[in-house]
This record gives structure tokens, sequence and C-alpha cells, in this order.
């Protein structure tokens, strides 16, 4: 049976998830960073997460070679990172005062959460990369997370 895109998506769409920024640096140390909500646990012992990017992203080849990544789940006060970091091109890191995690990678400077990783390993996941990641390092602000359900965002208890 085939499959409507539009249709597997809308479906998809029931299922709500956080949104989160994935943060990297290339071997020159210039940082590059990406939307996310396809993050997700994968093993407590060892902490192992995975999150996956379209082989169509502009920053693909940087986060497909990096042996380390940040992911930054987001809270409401940081939903305007959310289209930042979503359009491609221009510097998604002007004005953000960052500090440099392990690997060099860049930390946004708020957050919900943070996990600090190597990459541990990589799949093919048909029009995306599969990264499972180690988590090394970890924060927890302790803050409501941005949620993202049928195309909107949402935090806990309503819409916003």
């Amino acid at each position: 049976m085939d499959i409507d895109p539009t249709d597997f998506r809308r479906a998809l769409g029931c299922f709500p998830t956080g949104i989160a920024v994935v943060t990297t640096a290339d071997t020159d140390g210039t940082p590059a960073g990406i939307t996310v909500s396809s993050f997700n646990s994968v093993s407590l012992e060892p902490p192992l997460i995975l999150w996956s990017i379209d082989r169509t992203a502009a920053s693909f080849a940087v986060f497909a070679e990096a042996g380390h990544f940040a992911v930054n789940v987001l809270s409401r006060a940081e939903l305007p990172l959310v289209s930042r970091f979503a359009e491609p091109g221009g510097d998604k890191f002007a004005g953000l005062t960052l500090r440099r995690g392990i690997g060099g990678v860049p930390i946004l400077p708020d957050f919900a959460a943070c996990f600090q990783c190597s990459t541990e390993h990589r799949y093919d996941g048909g029009d995306h990369l599969i990264l499972v990641g180690r988590v090394l390092a970890l924060e927890d602000h302790d803050k409501e997370p941005l949620i993202f359900h049928r195309g909107l965002y949402h935090e806990r208890g309503g819409e916003l």
C-alpha cells in the first residue's frame, strides 16, 4: 500500500513532541544548529539518545561528520529560536551569548534541558540520517518544555 506523504505527516502530528535545537561545530569551530522534533531516549544504561536530520538540510554534512553535539530542549521563552534555527542560511547564532561545551559544541544561553553528547552511531533512515549520541553531560533547568502538536506550539495546559 502506498502512503501519501501529506497523510503520513498529518498522522504523525497526532503525537506531541518537544522542540529542540541541536548544535555542533565544524572542524574550524564554526557553530551549526538546527531545529528538530525528532529527539528520543534510547537507553538509560548507557545513557543514549537519538535524533534525525534531513539529508537535504544545509548543515547535514557538518552534523553527519560531527564527533559531538548538544541537544538544547526549548522552553516557551525560547520560542523565537525555533524559526531562527529552522530557516536555511544566515547566522543563526548572531546576538546569542554562547558557551562552548564538550568537543567545542555551542550551548545556547537558555533552555529547559541540555544534553551534551558524543556521536555513538549513525544509521540510514531513508531521507534522514539517524544519529545516536552517548550523553556525557546534562543540565535540567526545571522549565516547562515547548510542545509541538498538529502544527502548533503549546505549553503544558494550552496552546500558545
